[in-house]
């Protein structure tokens, strides 16, 4: 290696700063001595070093450097090849070549998959990261016949894993509506055993999700809130946790090892076994700040271990960036805007968050979101229900119109809620709920910020066409199992109508219409398949 001596004054300096964790510095050295152009954001990527400490190398090399607009080189490389070092083996490198189609598939699909939201903290992993986490849980775990339970999945692992393995099912829990879209899509093309879910990780798995998996993967929002929620779900959803395991990602940069600190220490409250991290596992197409790079953990939990629903009360505000973090940092101050809605609807019942402040006047029913979505509220369908969703809860608002059996329910959301701000969003609303229940758009009520979207469930005349009477019955029971409430509709419409159908013939029918209905509700049926569901069901209706 150089003598010390030998460098510029100002990166010898840096490089004694940083002690016996050089190696850091060293790796932005290794990769410029080898006489390329690098921009800053390409050395972050290339050695999964903090762009901070790689700003800080570039600053000090000085005059060693040319420049040529944003990138960088050194005028000398010869001198600096002696940073280059061996690097710890990859565990499943030696693996990679026997999957070249595996990589070229998955390289398709992260190129073409949705663009990362950052309201959800979302960053791309690498097309070659999704394979490596694939094969890492294939050799590591005996997959063949087990459940793998994808905690969020923006990075397409499920695709991976049973890409890899077609012996795995995965299953995928995930608010954003676009990636279980794109999930399903690409699992029913290439004939993967993939299912996916919508719910919003804040209040609980979908109830055929919990306890079912063998393994879970997560790579959560990096807060320490994020860490815990997801994790916690994760460990929720294990069918019988000491004997199965969570895998999580999870980085911040080698410059604030208190962030890491923090979220390590709520992994501590959940009484999980670190059995083994390994550093800058995965690499992202972002995430510059933290080296591009997050770490693998794998966990176990312990007979101490809290079930997930315990252990998620914790976490309130998960999301560190976008409207999401902004909204939950906010929430206590829209109290006086669901009090104005609340009294211009004439509610009985007001379903709200309990972190939005005290609730309206006495004698008005409160429930929180979790227990109108979790099961039939009793006693609910009558009357005016208003809805408190703003506080980065607008995601629910198709979920909250289908689970709430009110003659009239009322939502307050941000005017920037997608499903509001335009004719799409209100479009795609609609066609969630499908043609039973009506909807309007209220904006600028109760001010400027925010709207209130209506939605009325009219009593059936007795002339109701019988599309019309399935779908109502279906919607009044959006908690219960998605396969048996519409065999057992099709059999109630049918009797209504003079022309009684049996158990068995409707369950061959409905089989027929929408295979692969099992373990599903309304609520966590993603929005693609409810309108897959909606339009199958009319047709049923309609040979009646």
């Amino acid at each position: 290696m150089q003598a010390m001596s030998e460098l510029p004054p100002d990166l010898h300096r840096l490089l004694h700063e940083h002690g016996v964790d050089a190696t850091r510095p060293h790796r932005v050295l290794a990769a410029l001595s080898d006489g390329r152009w690098w921009t800053p954001r390409a050395l972050v990527r290339s050695t999964a070093v903090a762009h901070r400490t790689v700003y800080a190398v570039l600053t000090a090399l000085g005059t060693e450097l040319k420049r040529d607009g944003e990138r960088v080189g050194l005028t000398d490389p010869g001198p600096y090849t002696a940073f280059a070092r061996p690097e710890p083996a990859d565990p499943v490198g030696h693996l990679l070549d026997a999957h070249p189609g595996v990589l070229a598939e998955l390289e398709r699909l992260v190129a073409e998959a949705p663009r990362p939201r950052v309201d959800l903290d979302h960053v791309a992993a690498t097309p070659m990261t999704a394979l490596r986490r694939a094969l890492f849980l294939d050799t590591r775990f005996a997959l063949a016949g087990r459940r793998l339970l994808c905690v969020g999945d923006h990075d397409l692992t499920s695709l991976a894993a049973t890409l890899v393995n077609a012996e795995t099912e995965a299953v995928v829990v995930d608010i954003d509506e676009r990636m279980l879209d794109y999930i399903d899509t690409a699992a029913r093309r290439l004939g993967l055993p993939v299912r996916c879910h919508f719910a919003d990780l804040r209040l609980g798995l979908p109830p055929s999700v919990r306890g079912g998996a063998d393994l879970a993967f997560t790579d959560p929002p990096y807060t320490p809130d994020g860490v815990a929620l997801f994790t916690a779900r994760a460990v929720e959803g294990l069918a019988a946790p000491t004997a199965g395991r969570v895998l999580l990602a999870y980085g911040a940069s080698e410059t604030t090892p208190g962030l890491t600190a923090k979220a390590q220490a709520r992994l501590s409250r959940l009484n999980l076994v670190s059995e083994a991290v390994w550093p800058d596992f995965n690499r992202y197409l972002g995430a510059e700040a933290i080296g591009a790079a997050s770490d693998l953990y794998v966990l176990r939990p312990t007979a101490r271990t809290p079930d997930g629903g315990r252990a998620a009360q914790e976490a309130a505000r998960i999301y560190s960036r976008g409207a999401n973090a902004k909204e939950a940092a906010a929430a206590a101050a829209e109290t006086d805007a669901l009090h104005r809605v609340v009294a211009r609807a004439g509610a009985d019942t007001v379903v709200a968050d309990p972190a939005h402040g005290a609730g309206p006047d006495e004698g008005i029913r409160r429930i929180g979101l979790a227990s109108l979505l979790g099961a039939p509220v009793p006693d609910h369908g009558r009357g005016c229900t208003a809805v408190d969703l703003t506080g980065g809860w607008s995601a629910l608002l198709g979920r909250v119109l289908l689970a709430s059996a009110a003659a009239e329910t009322h939502v307050l959301v941000g005017t920037t809620a997608p499903e509001v701000r335009d004719e799409a969003g209100q479009n795609a609303l609609r066609g969630l709920l499908g043609p039973d229940i009506g909807v309007r758009f209220l904006r600028g009520v109760p001010d400027d910020r925010h709207a209130v979207v209506v939605a009325r469930r009219d009593p059936l005349g007795a002339d109701a066409a019988p599309e019309a009477r399935l779908l109502r019955y279906c919607h009044d029971r959006a908690h219960g199992a998605l396969a048996a409430v519409l065999r057992e509709g099709l059999v109630r419409t049918a009797a209504d109508l003079g022309r009684p159908i049996n158990k068995k013939r409707a369950r061959t029918a409905v089989a027929a219409a929408l295979p692969g209905l099992a373990g599903y509700t309304l609520l966590d049926l993603p929005a693609r398949r409810v309108a897959e569901f909606t339009a199958a069901a009319a047709e049923l209706a309609a040979g009646l």
